[in-house]
């Protein structure tokens, strides 16, 4: 594990092996699988945390304990990869199921699954505590500033100490879990989201919201560190994605002053730019604890810029069904209602692929995919065999400069901006993940 720690400072390829075989592509014309990244290629095992963006079937297990159905267990939520609904509230795969499949392991078991989960046997290739719903604040910090919900209460701090409970089990001494951590990759989310969704939607102001954030990352900061000091090596920390792209948002904060939005997006722009200054707030506390941890590779996971790709050129990732609107739902502007929700009696699209949100709140598989996409090549490209000996990000018309820095002063240009700084960005992002369908 040395050895491959030392590369992977260096970012250069481990001595892991590749996965032998992809995985088949989803149902789309032109899917095209890309690399397993070196920060990926030595783990046997995958640890997540969060929410619904990574629940693979928790909230489902719990619902049907408690006798509260929920949408996700039910068609159309699975029916594109799955044919059935499996929790994921998708129509398909989520991020964690991509990672999963480069890796080379089982999709990840949720930890309150009830078909063959609850065991060191199952668990030992990887297992999910993500929860749909869940905050990085205790449900009693809402509940004391009557922002409770009707969900139960598995905050990060809940999962962390699931995981801490069932740790002895799946290792026997002190230097065995140390060495099971060290192989392990370990997801922290996306974990927040939820945090700021509740008293969005309640009515809290904008300056309220934005004095949960620095809570919210001290929740985050402390699982993180109690992971590494625990034994864990690589772990990934998303950031948000842009919220105010998503038909949940622009249906209820919907304006009609076209300030507010993003002429070359439609996206809402104060609320991408809360969801900006989460990350960069959450970016300089990974700073410092890997400062604190020199030890440990803390991967910031880029969600708002890989995101935002698809929804400034849909038609490059093959989004023409509507990039804005949500392809299961009651209706309106954005296909979103609050009062009809998807489920089996809800407006579906004929081609989930061709949209990036699936039900207003989430994202389609095809979107899932799309997010960590960082290359432009669709001659052939893509590919493990392709990129393994090299791959070139360089642009006709890039500066070194930011373009910013010519715009500020009259010099603006008509190309996109791709200067070093982007480009070694994209670099960075594919070390860091390597889960994603380019469709043509």
């Amino acid at each position: 594990m040395d050895k491959c720690r030392r590369r992977l400072s260096l970012a250069r390829p481990p001595a892991c092996p590749w996965p032998q075989q992809a995985p088949a592509p989803p149902r789309r014309a032109s899917a095209r699988h890309l690399i397993l990244p070196a920060a990926l290629g030595c783990h046997d095992s995958i640890i997540s945390f969060g929410d619904s963006l990574a629940d693979t079937g928790n909230l489902l297990h719990l619902s049907r304990s408690e006798g509260r159905p929920t949408h996700a267990g039910f068609l159309p939520y699975g029916e594109t990869y799955f044919r059935r609904p499996t929790g994921r509230f998708s129509d398909g795969r989520l991020v964690i199921d991509f990672v999963a499949e480069w890796l080379g392991l089982p999709y990840v078991a949720p930890y309150y699954g009830d078909d063959g989960g609850r065991s060191a046997a199952d668990f030992g290739k990887g297992v999910n505590f993500a929860v749909a719903g869940a905050t990085a604040l205790d449900a009693g910090f809402f509940e004391g500033r009557g922002m409770g919900n009707s969900l139960p209460n598995e905050s990060l701090a809940v999962q962390l100490s699931l995981f801490k409970e069932l740790l002895p089990s799946l290792c026997n001494t002190s230097s065995d879990c140390k060495e099971f951590l060290g192989k392990s990759l370990v997801l922290m989310g996306e974990i927040g989201g939820n945090d700021y969704n509740y008293p969005f939607f309640m009515g809290s102001e904008l300056e309220e919201i934005q004095d949960l954030v620095p809570l919210v990352l001290e929740e985050i900061v402390s699982a993180i560190s109690e992971l590494i000091d625990l034994g864990v090596v690589t772990i990934l920390v998303p950031g948000n994605f842009p919220i105010g792209c998503l038909p949940v948002y622009l249906t209820e904060f919907q304006s009609s002053d076209k300030e507010e939005y993003d002429p070359s997006t439609g996206c809402l722009n104060w609320l991408n730019e809360f969801s900006q200054y989460h990350n960069e707030q959450l970016q300089r506390k990974l700073d410092h604890l890997r400062e604190l941890h020199p030890q440990a590779n803390i991967i910031y996971v880029d969600y708002y810029n890989a995101a935002l790709r698809f929804y400034q050129s849909p038609d490059k990732f093959g989004f023409d069904g509507g990039i804005l609107s949500a392809c299961c739902g009651g209706g309106g502007t954005y296909n979103y209602n609050s009062s009809a929700l998807c489920n089996s009696n809800a407006r579906v699209c004929d081609d989930p692929s061709s949209y990036a949100s699936w039900d207003g709140i989430h994202f389609t598989e095809a979107a899932y995919g799309a997010r960590a996409a960082p290359y432009y090549g669709d001659d052939g490209g893509r590919s493990v065999e392709d990129f393994k000996k090299g791959v070139n990000f360089a642009v006709r018309g890039v500066t070194a400069l930011d373009v910013s820095f010519f715009e500020g002063r009259g010099m603006g240009n008509n190309f996109p901006n791709e200067s070093l700084r982007v480009q070694l960005g994209l670099l960075q992002r594919a070390l860091a993940f390597s889960v994603q369908h380019i469709f043509g």
